[in-house]
């Protein structure tokens, strides 16, 4: 039988993706954002690459951009501890709103004066790259093993997470008054709050519904819950999006309400939405990387790098200096702050938006912006760690220790698991569990040692620094923690 049209689509498809992930397993050794990789490979498989594959369809592009960066968002929602990050939401939201339209104002003198375009398009183009990638960013640092000292991390975590609607606002608004000049700008700002408040209200209430769902349909197979999830991720977008808010937003603060609650089959959803959204980074910046002309970048290269490095190393600067003035970081952290302003994958989707709309001189923008992420990617993502550790606001990185066991809640049973840590010097340590007067329903159920766990009973001697897996009640754990000196992982 022989091989048809759709048989190469398939194989083609699928060796794309498999290059994919050979390219993020390159992506950690060399400590390169993986997303620069994914690109690099769409252009050398499009049409003026070695694969020649024609593809310049910016509506298509469009659809599969929504759909990808509403998982790749609601993922890092529920990656999101928000216990940790909510001390931090003020200097984080304030970078995430103020901070993305100050740094589009500022990139837009710039812009307008280099390409000799009005203020308007220069707007345009610079609200496009006014979103950071901080995902990008822990990407380098878990290769290189370094990590961030607290608070940064959650900061930019949050800020990464929650300032891509503003971006999206502001360039919706730049391509409808390019398109409608007599339309007024305090529409566009009324619009501007009422999705943001939209998306908030949304993202909300739809996070308390899925988990809601998710513990009350009791669907006869295991494998059916991440499809519910995956479905109602896409109708949290959709909803929000009718109903005038920004989807992006609700399905970021989605995965972040799911993620602060009590849910059955908790890991594995985990699992399922992180391995989603690298499938959904993987399409994504390959068909991106299959959009670009690689020839149409060699004419305005030279202008773009004079916009990419007033963008790394003016806009971002200034607007971070400025806004965290009143915040208790200190001059190092603000540096830190500054200088980790990954574009990634917001601005190359933004830049087909005004494809799709046919604003004059849309190919400029997509160009520009794309040079610019490569750029940012290149020049910030290969120094991160090393300016990190010049500032001294690095920390050693702490890889996530897999539990060697899964807990799935039952109904009726409101009991969790947790990993407690035995300190130095605490009640406990030398005691054998059964004389520590634990309350009844408060299960010692594994004990780790080194790179060992020890079934635990009632002749088990508690030791210095060991990490206990226990099963019990939240009121519990408030009431024997304090006593025995345990504290969480």
């Amino acid at each position: 039988m022989a091989v048809g049209f759709a048989e190469y689509i398939v194989i083609g498809v699928a060796a794309l993706i498999l290059l994919g992930v050979l390219a993020s397993k390159i992506s950690d050794r060399i400590g390169v954002p993986a997303l620069l990789l994914f690109l690099v490979l769409g252009m050398l498989a499009g049409s003026e690459g070695i694969g020649g594959i024609e593809f310049s369809d910016p509506g298509l592009m469009q659809i599969i951009s929504v759909v990808a960066l509403a998982l790749i968002l609601f993922s890092g929602g529920l990656d999101t501890d928000w216990s940790i990050v909510r001390e931090v939401a003020p200097e984080s939201w304030t970078l995430a709103t103020v901070g993305v339209f100050l740094t589009a104002l500022v990139l837009a003198v710039i812009a307008s004066y280099v390409f000799n375009i009005s203020f308007l398009e220069g707007m345009l183009m610079a609200s496009i790259m006014s979103s950071t990638d901080a995902a990008a960013v822990f990407a380098i640092l878990r290769s290189r093993n370094v990590s961030l000292k607290h608070p940064l991390k959650p900061l930019l975590e949050l800020e990464s997470g929650s300032n891509d609607p503003m971006a999206v606002l502001l360039t919706v608004g730049c391509i409808e008054l390019l398109l409608e000049p007599s339309a007024s700008v305090w529409v566009m700002v009324l619009s501007l709050v009422r999705q943001m408040v939209l998306g908030a209200i949304v993202g909300y209430l739809m996070g308390r519904v899925v988990v809601w769902l998710i513990n009350h349909l009791d669907l006869g197979y295991d494998g059916l819950y991440p499809v519910l999830s995956t479905a109602l991720v896409l109708i949290t977008y959709s909803i929000t999006a009718f109903l005038g808010g920004s989807g992006y937003l609700a399905v970021y603060l989605a995965g972040i309400v799911i993620a602060s609650r009590r849910f059955v089959h908790r890991r594995s959803l985990l699992s399922f939405h992180d391995g989603l959204a690298w499938l959904s980074q993987i399409v994504l910046f390959v068909s991106l990387g299959l959009l670009v002309f690689p020839s149409q970048l060699v004419p305005i290269a030279g202008r773009a790098m004079v916009v990419a490095l007033a963008l790394i190393v003016v806009a971002r600067p200034v607007v971070v200096y400025v806004l965290l003035a009143p915040s208790r970081l200190n001059l190092k952290e603000k540096t830190l702050i500054a200088w980790v302003g990954l574009r990634g994958a917001v601005p190359v989707v933004l830049g087909i938006f005004p494809l799709v709309a046919g604003v004059p001189n849309a190919a400029l923008y997509f160009n520009v912006v794309f040079f610019v992420v490569i750029v940012s990617a290149l020049l910030q993502g290969a120094t991160i760690p090393i300016v990190a550790r010049w500032l001294g606001v690095d920390a050693p990185f702490k890889p996530r220790r897999e539990l060697p066991l899964e807990y799935v809640p039952v109904k009726g049973l409101k009991s969790e698991l947790h990993e407690l840590v035995v300190p130095a010097g605490t009640p406990a340590v030398g005691s054998p569990v059964v004389s520590l007067e634990l309350p009844p329903g408060f299960q010692i159920v594994l004990v780790g040692r080194g790179d060992e766990y020890i079934v635990s009973n009632g002749r088990t001697v508690i030791r210095e620094g060991d990490r206990l897996l226990v099963l019990a009640e939240e009121d519990m754990l408030r009431d024997v923690q304090p006593r025995l000196g345990w504290t969480e992982a």
